[in-house]
């Protein structure tokens, strides 16, 4: 399995009704690349400041994944500061910092480019086409994208969806890019949900990370694959930041594949049940 993300790596302060944070680990491709590890090893390509913690490169590296392309600049690293109300549905940015984001030029290490399964982060769709430049052969390709970029670069946006096998993206999102209605499946039920920030990435892990672990992309595959997603997000948001990933073992996993299971299934309904009762 050979499994690329590409996108960012930052420092998140995040406030919800249940607590705050200052300055932990974020980013989309930490994320995703935490997420998938639990189904191999993944190579990263992001860039950071030199304020970036140490300790953060090492939970990175301690779960598998391939730092060769993290980039450590000379600035400080992307930050992000946020706050969701009490639904925890609704998020208000109060703060971005780019920082050594803003320029992000990804360039794949030579070992990098023979990578089967890729994932493009939320980044300028531009950006995302030149990362699939230097792949020579990829099976399989997803992005991601966000409002901003459907409305403002919209035929970029288009130019780079031709050429990937999957897009991730909110309902609103979908939404506003396809200008109908989408059909929406519901996720995990909770009884704790304390950040909800990296949810959508951590569900493109799972689903990436398990496709990439099948080596297959057959209807049956790809299903399993999403609920799986689902299980990742619905792990990663039980804590603040990454926390609950770090924490998190292959049996909890694999008992939240089950529960999940149960819920999605239906029995067939009684043959007599309308007998006798009209129409």
């Amino acid at each position: 399995m050979s499994l690329l993300v590409v996108g960012s790596v930052a420092l998140d302060s995040v406030e919800t009704p249940f607590g705050r944070r200052e300055d932990v680990l974020g980013g989309s491709a930490t994320y995703f690349s935490t997420a998938a590890s639990f189904f191999g090893p993944v190579r990263l390509v992001a860039t950071v400041g030199e304020d970036f913690p140490e300790e953060h490169v090492r939970f990175l590296a301690e779960r598998g994944v391939d730092l060769a392309g993290l980039e450590r600049r000379a600035g400080r690293t992307f930050r992000w500061k946020g706050r969701y109300e009490f639904d925890l549905n609704t998020a208000h940015t109060l703060e971005t910092q780019l920082n050594v984001f803003g320029d992000f030029q990804p360039a794949l290490p030579a070992a990098y480019r023979d990578s089967q399964y890729v994932f493009l982060g939320n980044i300028d769709p531009d950006l995302q086409r030149r990362v699939l430049d230097q792949v020579e052969a990829p099976r399989f390709v997803a992005c991601d994208t966000m409002n901003f970029w459907i409305g403002s670069k919209r035929q970029s946006l288009l130019e780079t969806l031709r050429r990937v096998d999957m897009l991730f993206v909110n309902d609103a999102e979908a939404r506003q890019l396809a200008g109908e209605h989408v059909f929406a499946a519901s996720a995990y039920p909770l009884a704790s949900l304390f950040d909800p920030t990296g949810a959508g990435d951590s569900f493109a892990g799972g689903f990436m990370g398990y496709l990439a672990r099948a080596g297959r992309e057959e209807p049956d595959v790809l299903r399993r694959a999403i609920v799986m997603g689902s299980v990742l997000a619905s792990f990663a948001v039980e804590q603040f930041s990454l926390d609950r990933l770090a924490s998190l073992g292959h049996d909890e996993i694999r008992a939240r594949y089950g529960e999940f299971r149960q819920l999605a299934h239906f029995d067939e309904l009684e043959p007599d049940l309308f007998d006798g009762r009209g129409r």
